[in-house]
């Protein structure tokens, strides 16, 4: 599987796991064993607020893009991601930026 990444400004968070071609996105599985060689799904045509552009299978290998949600002024490696390219089954490592001291903080009282 290769994930790619359109990263956008948002409040809500994204948890994704792998197994073979089905990727688990906040609890819901989407399984695209099924996708022929050389085959396309559409843009929009999954049913999924988080994958967004076409998925594919290019030589043998789903290709996706999923949204990655970030908070205000996101560091260079979360705003251009990398994508992750053949990750391991299991949790997938989303690029993210470290919690604000600040944010860590809001429920102390001083």
């Amino acid at each position: 599987m290769r994930v790619s990444f359109s990263p956008q400004r948002r409040n809500d968070a994204l948890k994704a796991h792998k197994s073979g071609d089905i990727i688990t996105l906040n609890g819901e599985s989407f399984d695209f064993s099924e996708l022929p060689a050389g085959a396309t799904i559409p843009a929009g045509e999954v049913p999924c607020e988080w994958i967004v552009g076409p998925v594919e299978r290019i030589d043998g290998e789903i290709h996706l893009t999923l949204i990655l949600p970030h908070g205000p002024n996101p560091s260079s490696a979360v705003a251009s991601p990398a994508p992750l390219v053949s990750p391991p089954d299991g949790v997938l490592d989303l690029p993210r930026d470290p919690r604000a001291v600040e944010e860590e903080t809001d429920d102390v009282e001083t």
